[in-house]
C-alpha cells in the first residue's frame, strides 16, 4: 500500500511543479525584445517598431513541430494605449497553418509581427484573421539599409520578421490564421475575456508580462516619437 501511494505521488510531483506554459511563452517573449534592442543593424527599424500600433510575439517554434505536431504555435498581442503613450497587454493568440519554410533557418525560430495601424488593430482584435486575406502583410526589412524600402512597407498592415539564432529576417506569413486564445486568457486574468475584451478592459498585467511591457515602454514609449 505504502508503495503504491509513493507511485501517486511521485506521479503528481511534475504536475503540481511544472510551470504553466504560459510563463514561459512570456519569459521567452521578454528575450525576443531584448534581442531586438541589442541588434540594430541586424534588427527590426526602430521608426518602425515607434510607428506600430501593437506588436505579436510567438517564441520558440520548431521545425519537428510542423513535421509531427501540425503547423502551430502559441503567443501573445501587446497593443498601445488609447493616447499611444505606453502599452497594454497581453493578449493570447495561437497561430495555425504557415509555412515554416527554409526562409527562416535552423531547427528554432521566433515570430514577431508588427501591427501598423488601427485598420490591423481592429482585426487583430477579432476572433481570427488570415494573414495575407484579412490583413495586407509584408515580409519586414531589417536593419539600416530599410531606411528606403520603408514608405512603400507602410501600406502594409502587419509587417512580419522570424528571429532564429539572434538574427532577425522578414518572413511571409500570408495564409495563416492567427486566432484568439480564450484558454490562456482564462489562466492569465481569471476569466476567458476575448482579446477585444482584454484590450478595452485593460486589466491588470499578470507579473510575469511585467518584463515585456517594460521593455516595450522603456523602447518604444511613444508612437511615432
Amino acid at each position: 500500500m505504502l508503495i503504491r501511494y509513493a507511485f501517486i505521488l511521485a506521479a503528481l510531483v511534475p504536475v503540481f511543479g511544472a510551470t504553466p506554459g504560459y510563463v514561459d511563452r512570456l519569459q521567452k517573449s521578454a528575450e525576443v525584445i531584448e534581442e531586438l534592442m541589442r541588434a540594430p543593424d541586424r534588427a527590426v527599424p526602430q521608426d518602425l517598431l515607434d510607428r506600430a500600433e501593437c506588436v505579436v510575439i510567438i517564441p520558440g517554434l520548431k521545425r519537428a513541430g510542423f513535421v509531427f505536431g501540425g503547423r502551430y504555435g502559441r503567443g501573445f498581442f501587446f497593443c498601445r494605449n488609447d493616447d499611444g503613450v505606453g502599452w497594454r497587454g497581453p493578449g493570447a493568440v495561437r497561430i495555425e497553418g504557415f509555412n515554416f519554410g527554409l526562409q527562416i533557418g535552423g531547427t528554432e525560430a521566433d515570430i514577431l509581427m508588427l501591427v501598423m495601424n488601427r485598420k490591423g488593430m481592429e482585426r487583430l482584435l477579432s476572433s481570427r484573421f488570415t494573414v495575407g486575406g484579412d490583413m495586407s502583410a509584408a515580409a519586414g526589412p531589417v536593419g539600416r539599409t530599410a531606411e528606403a524600402k520603408t514608405d512603400a512597407l507602410l501600406t502594409a498592415e502587419l509587417l512580419t520578421y522570424s528571429r532564429s539564432r539572434g538574427v532577425f529576417a522578414g518572413i511571409s506569413l500570408d495564409g495563416s490564421t492567427l486566432r484568439e486564445d480564450r484558454g490562456v486568457n482564462r489562466e492569465l486574468y481569471g476569466e476567458p475575456l476575448s482579446n477585444r475584451e482584454v484590450y478595452q478592459k485593460s486589466p491588470p498585467a499578470p507579473e510575469v508580462a511585467h518584463r515585456v511591457l517594460e521593455l516595450l515602454n522603456r523602447y518604444s514609449s511613444r508612437k511615432g516619437r
